[in-house]
């Protein structure tokens, strides 16, 4: 247990001083200003003007001093807070300054990492939490709460020692009064912990109501949302989270209110309601203190009292707030599994998978298994099947999304795993299934930067010619400049689900690329627009090398050679004769298809 403990107190520390680093390495300036804003306001009001301004006007007044000598003392008191003012209004501004570049390098970082992180972990909710509780640094303002009760701590402790010296000055004895307050330190602590508990048992059913309040809004999901009946679901899901949080409220407010009763009561009743009887006392009964020395003492107990609920607030916030900066710790030191070699990546001549087997995470039979096949410069090679197949996890595994559990891939003769990721898919180009279009520009959304130069125009043109969407573009107000949705910009437009993916895979056609990667490039096109923008395809990719992934077989056709997944094995291949000439799974699959498509048979060798 007591390792437990001391290993959790080396966190809490550990955790404190990265909150101090990541803030200063991203804002070199923001908590030495907060310091310095706070000592210029709380060090001056709590100890200068109310106590030693206090103590000196008194001891003018009791011993009978002069008006020009009482004068003097406020004046030289008015400029000592017109300089504190000035102090603390500079270094607010340049806290304001450095609260921006914090915001915009910590959020600089987090999308850089976001972006480098494996694959796999979009696909694994307890990364989400952690992203989650990274993100809320920003979002909830933990990084502004880290720095406030930081400023306080360091302030709160310079005015409470000079506080305590100079009670301690009048009467030692006050010290013993002032000991009972430590305990507010240990409750406050105590509140800490279990807040940040709290907190971390909230953190999935904030990512639902999110998640929700998110999907409301979208319009990918308003269609569905109002015809489907499924709203119900949802708002269903939303107060469950609701009510999931606010029983793990209930479930801590118990003991956050006792400990909250205990530090007011160690905080504020017992130490000032003593020291009062104590001070007045001496004053009233003994006649051995001062008017001067009794109005100091009963004011710097008011401001003790004060700061030290200040400070035991502060160190409970901090041990809190450091916790949140563990879970962003826990994220930047996340280690990618797929990282890349030192080779770069030659011009394609061959690509292999050899004896290639691999089951994701959580799952429980393979998604492959004892693959091999080979592709070679300038081939256009189709892998079909039905869903499920394993199609989709061939082409994360080709892209290095993920690495194999057995088996090597291949580029080149070299194992993949040799080369700098970057490398390899600066050789690639690669249209997904689940496209994405962006609120960008469609320009934008085809080369990926700004459009800047009329070379940029050019080839933005030609690609979504190669892609078969200029012809839909063209018509639009502004062209390819048009802004993609409605979302940011009302002269946007909304496109049709095979325009999109049509834009999407021009993005394809603006790269210079070795091997072209198409998963189910036509699946929101009909299948005279599938047959279209295939042979656009082959024609714009003439001596590259092309790989189709597809469960329906337009693309199959077209091409040199076909594999045919099954249950995660490559169960057939050979050109498109062979394969119907084998009379297997192929045959039958594109025989079912044939049916569906008489109407265009003339045009598509058949389908």
């Amino acid at each position: 247990m007591k390792t437990k403990n001391k290993k959790k107190h080396f966190e809490t520390l550990k955790n404190t001083f990265y909150a101090f680093g990541i803030i200063t390495r991203c804002a070199p300036f923001m908590m030495i200003s907060q310091v310095l804003t706070m000592i210029a306001y709380w060090f001056f009001t709590g100890f200068v003007q109310e106590i030693m301004f206090l103590k000196v006007l008194l001891d003018i007044v009791e011993n009978g001093g002069s008006f020009k000598k009482f004068a003097f003392a406020v004046a030289m008191f008015a400029v000592a807070g017109i300089l504190a003012k000035g102090v603390d209004c500079l270094f607010d501004y340049v806290l304001s300054r450095q609260v921006k570049v914090f915001y915009k390098n910590l959020n600089r970082r987090i999308f850089k990492k976001a972006v480098e992180v494996d694959m796999a972990c979009f696909e694994n909710p307890e990364f989400y939490d952690k992203y989650q509780r990274a993100t809320e640094i920003i979002s909830d303002n933990h990084y502004s709460d880290f720095g406030y009760y930081f400023a306080m701590l360091v302030s709160g402790s310079l005015t409470g020692i000079f506080l305590i010296a100079y009670v301690i000055s009048i009467d030692a004895r006050i010290l013993f009064i002032l000991l009972s307050m430590i305990f507010v330190v240990i409750f406050e602590s105590f509140k800490g912990k279990i807040e940040v508990k709290k907190d971390k048992e909230m953190t999935t059913h904030k990512r639902s109501k999110a998640y929700v309040k998110r999907t409301v809004f979208l319009r990918d999901f308003a269609k569905d949302m109002r015809t489907s009946g499924i709203f119900s679901v949802m708002h269903a899901r939303y107060k469950n989270a609701v009510e999931s949080n606010r029983e793990i409220i209930k479930k801590y407010g118990k003991k956050m209110a006792v400990l909250e009763v205990l530090s007011g009561l160690f905080g504020t009743s017992l130490p000032v309601v003593i020291t009062y009887i104590y001070a007045a006392y001496r004053f009233a009964i003994k006649r051995n203190l001062s008017i001067s020395n009794f109005s100091v003492i009963m004011t710097a107990m008011s401001n003790l009292k004060d700061v030290f609920n200040d400070l035991s607030e502060a160190i409970g916030s901090i041990r809190k707030e450091s916790e949140y900066f563990g879970n962003l710790r826990e994220f930047f030191e996340y280690e990618t599994v797929v990282t890349g070699g030192n080779k770069e990546a030659d011009e394609l001549e061959t690509l292999e998978f050899s004896n290639v087997s691999f089951t994701y995470p959580s799952a429980k039979k393979p998604s492959l298994s004892n693959v091999n096949l080979k592709i070679d410069k300038g081939e256009t090679v189709a892998v079909v099947g039905q869903n499920g197949a394993g199609k989709t996890t061939f082409v994360k595994l080709l892209l290095r999304f993920y690495d194999p559990d057995e088996g090597v891939i291949l580029y080149n003769g070299v194992d993949i795993r040799e080369y700098s990721i970057k490398s390899l898919h600066d050789r690639l180009a690669t249209v997904f299934q689940d496209y994405k279009v962006f609120a960008l520009s469609v320009g934008e959304n085809v080369i990926c930067h700004e459009v800047e130069s009329d070379e940029d125009r050019a080839n933005v043109v030609q690609s979504l010619r190669n892609s078969g969407a200029y012809d839909c573009v063209k018509h639009l107000p502004q062209k390819e400049e048009t802004v993609l949705t409605r979302e940011f910009d009302e002269k946007g437009t909304g496109l049709s689900g095979g325009e999109q993916q049509k834009v999407a895979a021009a993005r394809m056609f603006a790269r210079d690329f070795d091997l072209a990667i198409l998963d189910e490039p036509s699946s929101a096109l009909d299948p005279i627009a599938e047959y279209k923008m295939y042979e656009s395809l082959i024609a714009a990719t003439e001596e590259k090398t092309v790989v189709y992934i597809s469960h329906r077989l337009s693309s199959a056709v077209l091409s040199d050679k076909i594999y045919v997944f099954n249950e995660g094995t490559v169960a057939e291949e050979g050109t498109h004769d062979e394969l119907m000439d084998a009379n297997g799974i192929y045959s039958e699959m594109f025989t079912l298809q044939a049916s569906s498509y008489k109407q265009s048979e003339g045009s598509v060798n058949g389908i």
